[in-house]
Parts: structure tokens; sequence; C-alpha cells
């Protein structure tokens, strides 16, 4: 422990920005300060800039240059599609499938319009945290206008088989697919092939706030929340920052090309994590075997995990209880979902590693939990 200031276990809230990612920014800053709309010659550099930018990520996202949308953050990217699409479809169809395992950015404009009239279910899970398939098909129908689903939760890390699902509802409906992908994006590969949009963010994949993406499909059409400022797409209006752009580019460019060693390293980390764990009475895994291992999710039994949070922070560790965008009084939608266990579902830690987690962090963290966990109860 000794010379230990600060261990970060909070990948799946935010990453640290890569050093190239930065540089990158700063360059073109300074190289390109002209608006790339603007019909100033001056612009056309930056306008070749922007067009490189785009080819990049679609080379990446296997999707055309014209069907990403740049906002920012995967909550706007989110609530683009999700209410863009009932705007622009609802009048005909009201009935949209999602699950309990999403991010509050999905949940929440889904409550929104169904406060409008529109019919929402919530898909049951497998005890491994999947998509029920059999409850799946029972519930799609004639008059589902959307299913929005998360790729990887971000309280437990479960990932679904979104290309399974996603070309089943082509073959036996009309209904447009929404995928939350913020957390599977550098993480696991990418299949958009029967998605209708998809959203991720700079944040998540060691690049910089403030920037994300919605791919759209060019067949479909939504309706924009905001209007007037010619942009560079129809449906989202606003001078593009080129810059924020370019880093979302460069940060997915870079971690595509180590994802795979990438998951083999943490998956390593996480088997050490879990063979941890399960040495406690007071810890149960909330992860599961289809849980993605950048995430693990335990809850505390007896134990108030909020202290226990801020009992490590104090000791100079850091992760979360849930969701940095959950509210901290609620139980967490996700492990309740999965454990039908409110007490439990109140008291969770989120230990989220990265391919920046070294052995020796994972080791000192495992030290210090056990000394508090043993002074818990002795208290």
């Amino acid at each position: 422990m000794k010379g230990i200031n600060m261990i970060y276990l909070d990948y799946a809230a935010n990453t640290p920005a890569c050093e190239t990612v930065i540089q990158g920014f700063v360059e073109c800053e300074r190289r390109f300060p002209m608006n790339p709309n603007s019909n100033n010659p001056l612009a056309k550099p930056a306008k070749e800039m922007l067009e490189d930018a785009k080819n990049r990520l679609a080379r990446v996202l296997k999707v055309k240059p014209n069907e990403m949308i740049f906002t920012s953050s995967g909550t706007e990217s989110n609530n683009l599609a999700i209410k863009g699409i009932a705007a622009e479809h609802g009048a005909r169809k009201k009935h949209i499938i999602t699950s309990f395992l999403e991010h509050s950015s999905t949940l929440g404009p889904i409550g929104e319009l169904e406060k409008q009239g529109f019919e929402i279910d919530y898909v049951q899970l497998d005890p491994r945290g999947k998509i029920d398939f059999e409850h799946f098909q029972s519930l799609l129908r004639e008059e589902t206008l959307l299913v929005a689903l998360c790729e990887v939760d971000s309280e437990v890390g479960i990932l679904q088989d979104i290309h399974m699902l996603s070309k089943y509802i082509k073959e036996h409906s009309d209904a447009l697919v929404h995928i939350d992908g913020t957390q599977a994006v550098g993480k696991v590969p990418i299949h958009l092939e029967y998605v209708d949009s998809y959203t991720f963010s700079g944040h998540k994949i060691y690049g910089l706030n403030g920037i994300a993406c919605l791919v759209l499909k060019e067949s479909v059409i939504i309706e924009p929340l905001h209007h007037g400022g010619l942009s560079i797409s129809p449906y989202r209006s606003g001078t593009p920052s080129l810059s924020l752009i370019d880093s979302l580019a460069r940060a997915l460019s870079l971690l595509e090309t180590k994802r795979e060693a990438n998951y083999t390293y943490v998956e390593s980390l996480r088997k050490e994590l879990i063979d941890f764990f399960e040495n406690y009475n007071q810890v149960r895994i909330n992860s599961t075997q289809a849980s993605i291992p950048f995430i693990t999710n335990i809850t505390l039994i007896d134990i108030k995990a909020e202290e226990m949070k801020n009992q490590l922070a104090e000791k100079g560790f850091f992760l979360s209880t849930k969701s940095a965008c959950s509210s901290p009084y609620a139980p967490s939608r996700a492990v309740y979902a999965l454990s039908k266990d409110k007490k439990g579902a109140r008291s969770t830690l989120r230990i989220s590693l990265s391919h920046l987690t070294t052995r020796d962090e994972l080791d000192a963290f495992k030290e210090i939990f056990d000394k508090e966990l043993r002074s818990f109860n002795h208290e």
C-alpha cells in the first residue's frame, strides 16, 4: 500500500482521455479555427478534415459517413433517437419494448412517452441477465414501434446478443431497433447490420467529454429535438465541433486496434477479483457469466455500500455504488431486476476495470477491502 495515492476503479463512469487524443484535439483546434460549414474559402481544409474524421469513424463502425449524428453526450443521443422516432412515427404505432437494465437516459424518455399515451412493455430477463427470448417473442407485435435496449448495461455489465435480437426483430416485424452501446463500444465487436440507431460516447472510450455519436441509418427518419442552425445533419443543428469529432474518431480507432488484447487482460483481472469476493459470506456477486469483465457488481450483506465506498475513498480507492447517472437513494434497478432483492439492490458496489488497471492496484484493493470489511464486522 505504501506510495499509493489514488487507485481508480470507476472506468464505467468515465475514462481518462488518452494523451494522443488530447494532443490531437489541441493540434486540431490550432490548425482549424474556422467553421467547417462556412462558405469562406478558409473553411475548405476544415471541411476536408471533418470528412476524414467521419470516414475514419464510419470504417470502424461499418456504417456510412452520412449515418452519424454528433451530439454532446450519450444522454442526448438516446433522447434524440427515442423521442425523435416517437415524434415522427408515433401517430401510427405506440408500443415500445425495453428492459429494466437500461440507463436512465433511455428509461427517462421512454417514461415521458408513456405519459403521452405510449404503451411500454419491459421484457423479462433469464437468471444470467440475458433477454428472455421467449418472453421477448411474445411481446413483439404488429403495433410495436420501437425496441430500445442496451448492448451492455452500466451496472452489472450484462452483454446482450444484439445481433441476434435485432435480426429477429427485422425478420418478424417492422419495429425500429435502438441500441445504447455506450458501455460496449471499444470492448466488444460492433455489429450494426440490423440496428436502426446506436449510441456511444467519447468519455467512455478514453476520448473527451462533450462528444458522442448517434448512428442513425439513412432509411430512418426522425423528428429533430432542435430546429434552426444548419449543421452536418438535419437532425441535430448547431456548428459542428471539428476538434471533438476528430478526437472521437481518434479515440475509437486507437481503442479498436487493442480491443481483443485489452479484453483478454481485463478478463484475467476480473477472474482474480471474482475468486477473491467468493471468499466472503457478506458479499454476493451480482454480475453473471453473461457480464463483460470490465464491470463487476456486488451486494454487501448487512453493510451499507455507501459507507464502504466512502471508507475506501478515504484510503485512496475510488469506485461507485451504481451508475453515475442513477439516483443515489433508489435501489439499483438492474440488480433488483436480476435478484428481486430490494434490500440487496440498495447496497451495491460497482468495480469497473480497464486495461490501465494494474495487478498491483488490484492486489492493493483486495487488501484494503478485506481490512475495511473486517472493521465493519467489529463495530
